[in-house]
Parts: C-alpha cells; sequence; structure tokens
C-alpha cells in the first residue's frame, strides 16, 4: 500500500511538521520525545519565523550530523530566513526538490555526477528552476564547509549550470503610448512613478508617505536589505513631484500609510513579496491593451524596469536599479539596440 501523500498545506515543510487548525506542529521521532516536553505533538506556533525559531531553540544541530536532508534542514532553519521575501519562497521550494532525491545520502557521497543527474532531470520541467536548485544546493556545501561537516565541494568548479538567455524584449516608445490610451489612472500613475525610479514591483508597492522625505524618495530595497542593507534616495525633480502627486491624487477618501493601496487601504504587497492583486490588475490591463490598440506582444511590469535601463548611460542605470555592479545591469537589463556607425 502506498503512503499516504502530504496534504498541500504541509509540502515544504521539515518532516514531521504539520500545519492544522491555523498553527504549525512537529511530530518527534519517539527517542526524541524528551526533547519536547513528552508530547507527541508539539505547537510550535502560528507563523513560520515563530515556528522556526521554537523548532530551533529545541532542536540541537549535532556537529557530527552528517545526511544530506539534516544538512538541507539546517540550511533552511539557519540560511533561508536571512534571504529576501521572495528568495525564501523559491529556496523552500529547492529544497523540497533537493530533499527528496539526496535526503537520505551522506554529505560526503555527493559527486558531481550525481548533482548532474538531478540538474538534468529537474531540467525536464525547466531549466530555470533546475538552475536556482543547484544554487541552494552549492550554498548548502559552501556552509556545510564553514559548519565543519565536510571539507569537500562536489559542485563549485566541478558542476556547470543551464545556459539559459536573459530576456530581451525591449518596450518600444510607441508601445508605451498605446498601451497608456487603455491604461486606468491607476496604472498610468504606476506606469510613470516606475519608469522614473526603476525600482521592482515589490519596492514600489511598498512605498509608503512616510518615505516621501524632503531630499527625496528614501527606499530599502528588498534585495539589498538582506545583503548591505543600503539605502537609496532618489532625489527630487520636477518629473519625480509631479508622478508622485499623481499617485497621491488617486487616493481619494481612502486613509493609508501606503502610496498604492486597495480600496481598503491595504498595500498590494505581502509579505513574502507576492502581490497577487496588483499583477490580476497587470494582466487584465495588458489584454485590454492587446485587444484594443496596435499592440501585438504583452510586455511584463518587470520589462519596464529593463526599458529604464537602456534608456540612462550605464552608470546611472545602475544606481537607479540598485546594483552593486554594472555587469549585471548590462547583461540583464540593457536590451536596446545598440546603435552602430558605419566603418568608413
Amino acid at each position: 500500500m502506498s503512503p499516504k501523500p502530504r496534504l498541500k498545506s504541509n509540502q515544504g515543510l521539515p518532516a514531521g511538521w504539520r500545519h492544522k487548525h491555523g498553527a504549525y506542529y512537529y511530530r518527534p521521532p519517539v527517542n526524541l520525545r524528551e526533547l519536547w516536553d513528552g508530547k507527541t505533538e508539539y505547537r510550535l506556533g502560528t507563523t513560520l519565523d515563530e515556528a522556526y525559531s521554537v523548532w530551533a531553540a529545541r532542536l540541537n544541530f549535532h556537529a557530527d550530523a552528517r545526511l544530506m536532508g539534516e544538512l538541507l534542514d539546517r540550511y533552511a532553519l539557519e540560511v533561508i530566513p536571512q534571504k529576501a521575501p521572495k528568495t525564501q519562497q523559491s529556496n523552500k521550494i529547492s529544497i523540497r526538490k533537493l530533499k527528496a532525491v539526496f535526503g537520505t545520502m551522506p554529505i560526503e557521497a555527493v559527486k558531481p555526477m550525481h548533482v548532474y543527474q538531478f540538474r538534468d532531470k529537474r531540467g525536464q520541467q525547466g531549466k530555470t528552476a533546475a538552475n536556482r536548485d543547484i544554487e541552494v544546493l552549492s550554498h548548502a556545501f559552501t556552509k556545510a564547509i564553514e559548519w565543519g561537516l565536510t571539507e569537500v565541494h562536489p559542485i563549485k568548479g566541478k558542476v556547470r549550470k543551464f545556459s539559459t538567455p536573459p530576456r530581451r524584449r525591449y518596450v518600444e516608445d510607441w508601445e508605451l503610448q498605446e498601451t497608456l490610451k487603455v491604461a486606468s489612472p491607476f496604472i498610468a500613475a504606476y506606469i510613470g512613478l516606475k519608469l522614473l525610479t526603476g525600482l521592482r514591483r515589490g519596492d514600489l508597492l511598498s512605498l509608503k508617505q512616510s518615505d516621501l522625505k524632503d531630499d527625496g524618495i528614501h527606499v530599502m530595497p528588498r534585495k539589498t536589505a538582506h545583503s548591505t542593507g543600503k539605502k537609496i534616495i532618489y532625489q527630487w525633480s520636477e518629473e519625480l513631484r509631479d508622478a508622485v502627486n499623481e499617485v497621491l491624487g488617486l487616493r481619494k477618501k481612502v486613509l493609508s500609510v501606503w502610496l498604492f493601496h486597495t480600496n481598503q487601504g491595504q498595500p498590494y504587497i505581502k509579505g513574502d513579496g507576492s502581490a497577487n492583486g496588483f499583477d490580476s490588475i497587470w494582466q487584465r490591463f495588458m489584454a485590454k491593451a492587446v485587444a484594443q490598440t496596435n499592440l501585438a506582444e504583452k510586455f511584463t511590469e518587470h520589462d519596464l524596469r529593463a526599458k529604464v535601463a537602456s534608456e540612462a548611460e550605464l552608470g546611472h542605470a545602475r544606481q537607479l536599479l540598485g546594483h552593486s555592479s554594472e555587469a549585471t545591469t548590462h547583461k540583464i537589463y540593457r536590451r536596446k539596440p545598440e546603435l552602430i556607425k558605419p566603418a568608413k
């Protein structure tokens, strides 16, 4: 008889975890129940952060732990919570996929050929997803060396990820003008501010009135906050003030601390980085643009960030997008065709 599949709400959780009645619970093995007050099921907390904190305080990761499942659990507990919300979401999916294949293997038994086999199999579902999983696995081995669990890194310099070309969609000026013909005041105001700042969707939807200072718009990029903690200030210009006033003019009678908010005054962006409500608005806007204008191909909200980077001088584009180096800006976001003078 095949084992009973895990409920959808429990998928991706560490072994023995359950989510029910609005809280997370842990069922410890019989030989470890003494660490959990002798209970067969221990209540960890109502949120994942609280649950992981309680679990970490109770669970003792020994230095002699050598199984991949234990390494990946420790990585999920100690490393992933330090990353940006959207990255956490992606990493948890990777951990689930990796544990299903490598969980019972000793750490030092993992060889490059095993990783290649995993990569190729996972790549059948999507090369980008496979690359993300390999990145997580590689970093887990880096942490394993730091934690003294192994001295061998089977991936670094030995395993190549899939080569995936960056997206090349460039939004032409005429395409933007066409779509703005059918844009709602909300979308038009959003696009206006997006094109002046190049901010990521999550950062733009996270703006509050308190971020509007005398010297400009103060932004702590969500990705940067989990790495360097470096703040960005977009200095006021006449165009930027006008764009912000367009957004503020949409607020009407709804009181909210957020610049972009729902009719109930709540932010579109969630704690995990998702913004399903806004995404639905954008998809309807794009469908309407294709149906009612000369726009032949949809573009994403993220393509506008690339348009900003493509039309600014490279150094300025790097600053606008908040990148630490120009290499990323140039490779991924500079999509406008390069004009070249013919040879004499």
